[in-house]
């Protein structure tokens, strides 16, 4: 079992952030077989590019440096917030000094394809930073920035759903919400399917990051990182095309139409404009005029959170939700 120790300065520390970075490293090892299985439209539209790529750049001395348990923490930086890009990204992965990469080398190179003369060359390299820097970035714009928009939204409004859940419940509840396996117990975090003894957070804080690309939770424990739990982020699901636990909106679409239906449905957590744009790939003007029908209908109130304005379901709006149940 793996437990953090978490004090009331570590709950005030704790904050979440994005990691595109991250979920580039997640893509790879997915669509290398080592991480989560793509659902089968998205491997089948992205394996013919990840291949190309292997043969086209050096990705397969990235891909070298991946084990089953994780890979090198210089191609996957520390997110430093909920702005972070891929251009932040990329700037630390090519500032990483060569001997702090080789010396993940040491640890990370395991894999038989690290033995195979091309990947051993780019490895012994003196660019060698430089040059895998350069393939993930190919590997970003044509394997992962076409989608980013709709992931990032996903993401973000998964975070405005647990910022919700704490000033309602707290923090309990919202570590306890981020995956079945995760037990609040005792002023500690305990997740009962890792090993990893107790670790105490000594009053810096957790780092959430929301992920698409994890099917469970995962954790990250070493430095450079500070102690981060990595979870699925809420409508990944629907991302996929599966079947989520939310009512199918047969029923509502008849009464109010496709369009409006699917917005009042993604709305099971406060959402913007744009955020609703990206995560269902409508375009920001329609959802801005379904939405102002919707709230005209009294499905739906509005109001100001910092610079943003989230939309959220009315009691009406939740009692037709759940009649199409």
């Amino acid at each position: 079992m793996l437990r953090f120790e978490v004090s009331v300065e570590d709950l005030l520390r704790s904050r979440f952030a994005l990691s595109p970075a991250l979920d580039l490293c997640l893509l790879l090892r997915s669509l290398a077989g080592l991480g989560q299985p793509l659902p089968r439209a998205w491997a089948t539209r992205l394996l013919p590019v990840f291949e190309g790529l292997r043969r086209e750049t050096d990705l397969d001395a990235a891909l070298a440096l991946q084990t089953p348990q994780g890979g090198p923490n210089f191609v996957a930086p520390p997110p430093r917030g909920l702005n972070q890009t891929w251009a932040d990204d990329l700037a630390m992965i090519r500032a990483t000094p060569p001997e702090a990469a080789r010396h993940e080398f040491a640890t990370n190179a395991t894999a038989p394809s690290a033995h195979d003369p091309r990947v051993r060359a780019v490895l012994d390299s003196t660019d060698v930073v430089s040059r895998i820097a350069e393939a993930m970035d190919q590997a970003w714009h044509e394997l992962l920035a076409p989608d980013w928009p709709q992931l990032r939204a996903i993401c973000e409004r998964d975070v405005v759903h647990r910022v919700g859940v704490i000033g309602e419940r707290g923090w309990a509840a919202t570590i306890e919400s981020l995956h079945p396996g995760i037990v609040w117990r005792a002023g500690g975090i305990e997740i009962g399917f890792f090993r990893g003894g107790t670790v105490r957070l000594a009053g810096d804080g957790l780092l959430l990051i929301p992920s698409v690309f994890v099917g469970h939770i995962a954790a990250q424990l070493e430095d450079p990182w500070p102690r981060t739990l990595v979870y699925p982020a809420r409508g990944t699901a629907a991302l996929w095309g599966e079947q989520e636990t939310v009512p199918q909106p047969d029923a509502l679409t008849a009464l109010i139409g496709r369009a409006r239906a699917r917005l009042l449905l993604a709305l099971d957590a406060p959402a913007s404009t744009s955020h609703l744009a990206r995560s269902l790939a409508m375009a920001p003007g329609a959802v801005g005029d379904h939405l102002a029908i919707l709230r005209g209908a009294g499905l739906l109130v509005r109001a100001r959170s910092g610079r943003s304005v989230l939309y959220r379901r009315t009691p009406l709006g939740e009692a037709l939700v759940a009649g199409t149940g």
